[in-house]
């Protein structure tokens, strides 16, 4: 008999089975084509669509979830309770087999040795194991047992053979190194899709489901300690060891080192709109890995009905260990944190939130002996062999902590409510303003606003920009901006307070005897990378951008890249500031240290941001006349109109989920009482150009509304007889900085910039 799936269709959600079972909707078909147009092109997965018939949910049917899904809420909409647990742990777990692994074969129930060697080495007993299970035994998986000195029971750690030699250094700590070809340097899974043809498993599923293969031999050994079983894994190996520890309750301890996307980073906060892998790069990259049905929510991530957190949540009350760097591409601190703070929710329902914990090590995705000691440190300390104490590891401040650092109580209700309207409203007496001069009469009252949502800045002095603290090799090679292309000149320099930034400009522009006109670069929400893009199709942009002609100036904002641990302590050292505060300081600042250098023209320097960088460019703009125009490209959403039932998070996004502007987190739910909003901060930039684009397709923002601010502030312009200088644009794609939509951004800007 063909075995039974491990999870039964009943417990997936009605989505799941309109999406499964009902014909296609019209709404479904046109869905389907424009991700067909929209999304890079990726052949296995177009043969899997057209194989299988598959179309992608009516996402106006499903529910939003712009932060994360609630790991202790039902499917019926019931808090989750202690009991409740279990029921609620089923129901994500079919919900990750239908949307990202896969259904796969419950347990074989007949896993048996086929062949077994045995010798000794080093002082070490190691077996070589084949084990076969499966109909007619027809499944084989190979590993290897290597058993320390002693008379045991020994504690396991069981990884896949890309880390054999992690293992080796767990035997020589008192633990039994399992190693299994579940891995791309070995990999026995992958002839297992002929003897299982109805699952529809993927690459990453199947070796998740051999670690079980495994613990079914070591509970069979009786010098094994059968409550002390570890699993780990490195990379898309971490990912497998989530996985399997999430479905199976005898893998006693975990370790997910840099997992990633797929893995221990959450998709909605870390998909491309933050130079992250997303979505669809990963199903694009690696169509083998997960689900396909996952590419459907590439730039939709808020209507996947799971994320990343739920799965680590399904590992409690077992002990789990994610292990993160600092400035590794492939994840970032942020979005660990919010999955670590999501996770830690269950394990606290269960009394045993000390069993989630979390380690980052300093550079990119490279490990260290240092680091397989401390992860053989942490399993004796869960394992109660030895107690290990480890370090703080939260890096990004909460908004309850900026709370207690500031003792702000802010008061809405001591707010006037505003709208879009009332821009030309006049400072004082409320008339109508009707020129360019009575406007700029309202500009002081407006700046305060502004600044005022900014937080209180401390004193600062500008400095000359220097080579003394400019970015060194080894730093630029870690964040992948050491190499310069041809054509191309880098200068690295110091300004500010104590920031180091990069001058990128086309070869001898600074011989050419002639002033270049200048772009500041700067990035969204890249927390590993900095100013360059973690993950991207085509060239950095900051590269692309130089070679039209202009110099480039990037520098990673607070808390990106190499300015991550920056963050750590910002408001406890700056209580009444803001991150987004000290974005516009600095940006300021870069302003003024390229107005010294000898080769840029001081009335021809322009910013560009993408994302957060976007929210950067229009308030130091508004602030700083210097700035001789603006381009910022998936930059805001009008505040006073970004009510929770838009679904794009509001303002708590940027105010208390990732503290940017603290201070706007009393106004949720009062959020046409915030003191300002980007009307305004456009009508400050005018008559300057300034040039805004919004994707057509953003779960962040609602295009309808951006379109409506500027129109709104174009107001301003047509005041100073400038009506053109102001433009507005919606892009035909998703929220991401592609190739195809810098090609629409910079030929605007360089008609813009006139050069």
């Amino acid at each position: 008999m063909k075995p039974l799936l491990f999870l039964v269709a009943l417990l997936l959600s009605p989505v799941a089975f309109a999406a499964t079972n009902a014909p296609p909707t019209e709404k479904q078909k046109q869905l389907l084509e424009e991700i067909l147009r929209i999304l890079p092109r990726s052949e296995p997965w177009e043969r899997w669509v057209k194989a299988t018939g598959s179309y992608p949910p009516d996402f106006d049917t499903m529910t939003n979830f712009p932060f994360l899904p609630d790991p202790l809420r039902l499917a019926n909409g019931r808090e989750v309770k202690k009991p409740d647990w279990p029921r609620r742990r089923q129901e994500l777990l079919a919900q990750f087999q239908y949307w990202v692994t896969g259904l796969w074969p419950g347990s074989p129930g007949n896993t048996r040795v086929a062949d077994i060697k045995t010798r000794q080495e080093g002082g070490s007993t190691v077996q070589q194991v084949v084990l076969e299970f499966g109909p007619k035994s027809a499944a084989k998986l190979n590993l290897e047992v290597i058993i320390p000195k002693g008379d045991g029971p020994f504690p396991v750690f069981m990884t896949q053979d890309t880390h054999r030699r992690w293992a080796l250094l767990a035997v020589s700590r008192g633990y039994i190194g399992c190693v299994y070809a579940g891995a791309d340097s070995r990999d026995d899974t992958d002839a297992w899709r002929s003897v299982w043809p109805e699952a529809d498993w993927t690459k990453l599923t199947r070796r998740a489901w051999a670690a079980s293969r495994c613990v079914d031999y070591l509970h069979t050994l009786p010098f094994v300690n059968t409550n002390q079983i570890a699993l780990t894994g490195h990379s898309r190996n971490g990912k497998t060891a989530l996985i399997a520890a999430a479905f199976d309750h005898r893998i006693n301890a975990v370790i997910s080192s840099s997992s990633g996307a797929g893995g221990a980073c959450s998709y909605r906060f870390f998909s491309e709109a933050e130079f992250g892998e997303g979505i669809e790069n990963i199903t694009r990259a690696f169509p083998d890995w997960l689900h396909p049905r996952l590419r459907f929510f590439a730039g939709r991530e808020n209507k996947l009905p799971i994320d990343q957190p739920e799965l680590i949540a399904c590992i409690a009350p077992r002990p789990c260990l994610i292990s993160s760097a600092l400035n590794d591409s492939v994840e970032s601190i942020w979005a660990i944190e919010q999955t670590y703070a999501s996770a830690r929710r269950v394990y606290d329902l269960m009394d045993k939130g000390g069993e989630l914990n979390l380690r980052y090590r300093p550079g990119g995705h490279e490990t260290r002996t240092e680091d397989i000691e401390a992860y053989v440190d942490w399993l004796d300390s869960v394992f109660g062999r030895h107690d290990y104490e480890l370090p703080p590891s939260a890096i990004f401040p909460s908004y309850g902590a900026w709370l207690k650092c500031s003792e702000e109580l802010i008061d809405p209700n001591d707010y006037p409510t505003n709208g879009l309207g009332d821009l030309l409203a006049g400072a004082n007496d409320g008339l109508a303003i009707k020129t360019a001069d009575e406007w700029q009469k309202k500009r002081g009252a407006t700046r305060e606003r502004i600044v005022w949502g900014l937080g209180e800045a401390p004193s600062y002095a500008e400095s000359e920009p220097g080579s003394y603290g400019a970015e060194v090799n080894h730093v630029a090679t870690l964040l992948g901006r050491v190499t310069v292309p041809a054509g191309l000149a880098k200068r690295s320099l110091n300004f500010g307070n104590y920031v180091a930034g990069d001058l990128w400009f086309p070869t001898n522009a600074d011989k050419a005897g002639k002033k270049s006109a200048a772009v500041i670069w700067l990035h969204p929400v890249s927390i590993s990378s900095g100013y360059c893009a973690g993950y991207r199709r085509g060239e950095q942009p900051h590269l692309t951008l130089a070679k039209t002609g202009c110099a480039v100036f990037a520098f990673d904002q607070l808390g990106n890249g190499t300015r991550l641990p920056e963050i750590r302590r910002f408001y406890e050292r700056y209580p009444h500031w803001s991150v987004l505060g000290k974005h516009v300081e600095d940006t300021l600042a870069a302003v003024e240290a390229l107005r010294q250098v000898d080769f840029i023209d001081p009335k021809r320097i322009f910013l560009l941001g993408y994302g957060a960088g976007g929210m950067t460019a229009l308030h130091a703009a508004a602030l700083d006349e210097r700035i001789a125009g603006v381009v910022s490209v998936s930059g805001f959403t009008p505040m006073r109109l970004d009510v929770p039932g838009k679904g794009t998070g509001g303002i708590a996004r940027w105010s208390i989920w990732l503290p940017l502007q603290p201070r706007l987190g009393a106004f949720v739910h009062h959020e046409a009482q915030i003191p300002y909003d980007y009307h305004e901060v456009l009508g400050m930039i005018a008559p300057r150009p300034a040039l805004v684009f919004t994707p057509r397709i953003d779960w962040r923002t609602t295009p309808a509304d951006v379109k409506a601010c500027v129109a709104d502030a174009s107001r301003v312009y047509e005041l100073f007889e400038a009506k053109s200088a102001l433009q507005f644009e919606e892009i035909d794609d998703y929220n991401h900085f592609s190739p195809e939509t810098q090609r629409v951004v910079f030929e605007k800007f360089k008609a813009m910039a006139g050069f």
